[in-house]
């Protein structure tokens, strides 16, 4: 019933198929990570790294390369989990339908951690730098762990009831950090542990942290998992690892858990260093900032240990397996978390944070025809004020009624409901100089920038276009206009030197001008890459804008602070002096990994 540790899972893929095997010298430094976003991109297996360049370790990734398998590393307890969530939502449930919900009792034991002396992980002892140095792209800061399992706890309330497990990246070489001694912990704005880091620091008191490498995959998943305060990660781990997770005590200030693979023991002090550069997961580099450091104090590791790791990079990648299986687990809960709201969707392709669509609904008025938002936008606010769903930077919400059968995966079609009710006059709503994704340089500040909610209801005002209009005629410097999908056209503009050039293009047409049958405009730097697929559509759209400044429309105007347009949206969808380079692989590793390649075997049909 679900694995015990890592070793566990692996060899249980490679008995089902579900694995393969690299016996050639793999380098840790890119190419590792080129192999495995292949690997990835043609749906292939786990892969394990038997033999690690000047690493005793093997490595293995791709472990969630899909939604099936993911499911199928969990197919144990999944079932039970889900359930368990249903009585979360109404707990009648249990007495309504005793017999499907019978084994409830004894799932929520497996919940609770379990105390232990001692563990495999405290079988040996080495140092950061005999670790797998993971570089993933080429002007990545050092090497890094991209699968981290963070552990700390609240100095006010000791115990791993009341204890944090986050997923936050773990710097180990590189910049001003002492080899061997320091290593980066990068977390990021609304993250549960700045919570605990701060309430040290007005303490006076050391701030550990067990940074868990390994052991069972759902402690992995846990440590992604947006859970309601009051539920800790390690009760989720036990549930979806169908057993209590161990932990064992004394060898360290913090409690162990006892089949991670490796763990590094520290505490994190009040000095920051500069970490980074890191090739992030919205397709560009988060930059050098400095982060806290952790002072390194014990490094352990099991017999025979594993060290797993994921690549992050412009979406799809495998976090995007979590992210789907985090919404099959957790979606249902929504609404009785933001009541009125149906669904919501982090979209992937945009980078998660950057764009975000939710159905809600309009029950305010039910006796009056909706023809324009009310509850939305309270809906809207709330979402806005709810955990990690706050970084959402675009906003666009639509009523379930207008159109019951709308699925809140189903991009394109949200994208055409939206753009063929929406009312530019009066359905936008910033908020400037607020928090946004540490991750989103789009702004040109650090954590920093503005929101758009777009809230749309009612019955269409428009038919959406699919062909660009006759004897279309654009501004000097601006061309290609391609069609992204109906009713959104993308142009191609100059080279960014000032937002002028946006106004210069609004200011070529009226409201009356035919350009204007098509609600939403996209200003960008090569509009056929941009229109040539949604995904390549939302991801430049979403991560090179910042609403505040980038918003613009044609016969714009602002009426009692209120700004909207008569005519059509135009976002500036340019790369800006101030945004973060776009990831590129390394030529001479891209070379290497061809090779592999063209030798053949069992690898080489997923490179």
């Amino acid at each position: 019933m679900g694995y015990r540790n890592l070793r566990q899972c692996v060899e249980d893929l490679r008995k089902h198929g579900r694995l393969i095997q690299i016996d050639d010298c793999i380098d840790a430094r890119l190419e590792a990570a080129e192999i495995q976003r292949r690997v990835y991109a043609s749906g292939g297996p786990a892969v394990y790294f038997a033999n690690v360049k000047d690493c005793r370790f093997p490595m293995v990734s791709n472990l969630f390369g899909s939604l099936d398998q993911a499911r199928f590393l969990f197919r144990d307890t999944i079932d039970q989990v889900k359930r368990l969530i249903e009585l979360k939502i109404d707990p009648n449930e249990l007495w309504k339908r005793p017999l499907r919900y019978a084994g409830a009792p004894f799932w929520a034991m497996k919940m609770l951690p379990a105390k232990r002396r001692g563990g495999p992980v405290l079988k040996n002892q080495t140092k950061i730098t005999d670790l797998p140095q993971l570089v993933s792209w080429p002007d990545d800061g050092g090497a890094y762990v991209t699968l981290p399992q963070v552990y700390t706890e609240d100095v006010r309330h000791p115990g791993a009831m009341k204890s944090n497990l986050g997923m936050y990246r773990v710097q180990l070489t590189g910049n001003d950090y002492v080899p061997n001694e320091e290593i980066g912990l990068h977390y990021q704005i609304h993250r549960g542990i700045g919570v605990h880091h701060a309430a040290a620091l007005e303490a006076g008191k050391p701030f550990h942290a067990n940074i868990f490498v390994g052991g069972t995959p759902a402690m992995s998943l846990s440590a992604v998992m947006p859970l309601p305060e009051g539920l800790s990660e390690l009760q989720f781990a036990g549930a979806l690892a169908g057993h209590r997770i161990p932990l064992a005590y004394g060898a360290t200030a913090l409690p162990l858990y006892a089949e991670a693979d490796f763990c590094i023991a520290g505490t994190i002090e009040r000095q920051t260093k500069p970490e980074g550069p890191f090739g992030d997961h919205l397709g560009y580099y988060s930059l050098t900032h400095p982060f806290p450091v952790l002072k390194v104090e014990k490094v352990f590791h099991r017999d025979d240990a594993i060290w797993p790791f994921t690549v992050v990079g412009r979406p799809p990648q495998e976090d995007t397996t979590f992210g789907a299986l985090i919404h099959e687990i957790t979606g249902p809960i929504i609404p009785t978390v933001l009541p009125g709201v149906k669904a919501v969707h982090a979209v992937d392709a945009a980078g998660v944070h950057p764009l975000m669509l939710a159905i809600g609904s309009e029950r305010y008025v039910p006796y009056d025809e909706r023809t324009r938002p009310k509850e939305l936008l309270t809906q809207a606010n709330a979402i806005l004020g709810q955990g990690q769903m706050s970084l959402a930077k675009y906003l666009m919400i639509i009523a379930g009624e207008d159109d019951p059968s709308l699925e809140i995966h189903d991009i394109d079609r949200y994208f055409m409901h939206l753009l063929a009710r929406i009312d530019w006059r009066r359905d936008l709503h910033f908020q400037t100089e607020t928090t946004i994704d540490t991750l989103d340089y789009s702004s040109g500040q650090f954590n920093h920038g503005s929101k758009l909610v777009m809230a749309a209801v009612g019955k269409p005002i428009r038919e959406l276009p699919t062909e660009l209009p006759a004897n279309l005629s654009l501004p000097d410097g601006f061309h290609t206009p391609q069609v992204a999908l109906p009713g959104a056209m993308v142009v191609q503009g100059p080279k960014y030197s000032d937002a002028n050039e946006m106004e210069r293009f609004c200011a070529a047409f009226d409201a009356a001008a035919p350009i204007n049958r098509f609600p939403l405009i996209v200003i960008a730097d090569d509009s056929p890459f941009a229109a040539a697929s949604l995904n390549n559509f939302a991801w430049m759209l979403f991560t090179r804008s910042n609403p505040a400044a980038d918003v613009h429309g044609i016969e714009s105007f602002t009426h009692e602070k209120h700004w909207g347009c008569r005519g059509s949206l135009v976002i500036d969808a340019r790369l800006k002096p101030w945004n973060a380079p776009p990831l590129i692989e390394d030529p001479a590793v891209t070379a290497k990994v061809d090779a592999l390649a063209a030798r053949g075997g069992a690898i080489a049909k997923y490179l």
